[in-house]
């Protein structure tokens, strides 16, 4: 198997498996920017310590990329948390990892990665996907109703700004950065941000117990899924590397609908089969 697959599928179940935290963050009563930021303090710190073990922390021009991916993990993982809190983790996180359909587009139209007949059959299925999982019918009072809305809008606004981060991993590595100074230096951004912005909205930083319970184990699962997932984007094609990666959505729904009881309904079955196809269309060569 090639070597840049090999890290994107780590890159996957890890993924897979922090999305979940996220749910159970929410499900918790941990406020997201409480858990973002304290991901973010165990973040930041892991991977400087990787980099400091590994002998591969080498900072240059081009590792400022990770700067924009910081702000991107700001926006997409703040947003994700956000509608975590009254959206189920099975169709959230399926949107969310459907970030790699931005990424597609991104390496296509400005890194001119081949178009393939796949890709294209892969971008029309995550259109697909997406309108499975946004447009089935919403059951409840208009309050209930307003809350789901707000919590897709969210959600898509995650999306995007997850796919635009991945892409910048990929523009880093193809100007000189090595995979961990990205990471790293999306790491000190983050952080800044997440505890300003904290500080701002609470008036102090004071994060509640439960943010402590989950939000590190996020940050260890998050921090080796970034390095894997730029490990892989050193060799291998974005538009290829990232919807592997990216199909943690699965590993993520399964856990949902098992430990937290979702509903699973014929068009999220649907919805899911769809992404899925989508995900071994654009992986193809």
């Amino acid at each position: 198997m090639n070597q840049s697959i090999e890290y994107a599928l780590g890159a996957l179940l890890l993924y897979g498996l922090a999305d979940f935290m996220y749910k159970r963050g929410a499900a918790a009563g941990v406020e997201p920017h409480h858990f973002l930021m304290v991901q973010t303090w165990f973040f930041t710190p892991c991977a400087l310590l990787y980099g400091l073990a590994s002998g591969t922390l080498a900072f240059n021009v081009a590792g400022l990329w990770g700067a924009v991916a910081g702000v991107c993990a700001v926006v997409g993982y703040y947003n994700f948390a956000h509608s975590l809190r009254s959206g189920s983790v099975s169709t959230n996180a399926t949107i969310f990892r459907l970030s790699f359909a931005v990424t597609v587009a991104l390496a296509v139209v400005v890194l001119h990665e081949p178009l393939t007949t796949p890709k294209l059959a892969g971008l029309a299925l995550v259109v697909v996907a997406a309108w499975l999982l946004l447009a089935a019918p919403r059951a409840g009072t208009d309050g209930a109703r307003r809350e789901s809305r707000s919590s897709l809008v969210r959600v898509l606004v995650a999306t995007v700004a997850v796919g635009i981060l991945s892409f910048t991993y990929k523009l880093g590595l193809r100007d000189g950065a090595t995979p961990i100074a990205l990471v790293v230096t999306q790491g000190l951004v983050a952080v800044t941000l997440s505890t300003g912005f904290t500080a701002y909205v609470d008036r102090r930083i004071r994060p509640s117990r439960p943010a402590w319970s989950h939000a590190p184990v996020a940050a260890v699962l998050l921090v080796t899924a970034f390095i894997f997932l730029a490990r892989g984007l050193e060799s291998g094609e974005a538009s290829v590397v990232v919807p592997v990666a990216q199909m943690g959505f699965v590993v993520t729904a399964l856990l949902g609908f098992l430990l937290f009881r979702e509903p699973f309904t014929a068009r999220k079955g649907a919805g899911l089969a769809a992404a899925l196809a989508a995900l071994a269309s654009l992986a193809k060569r």
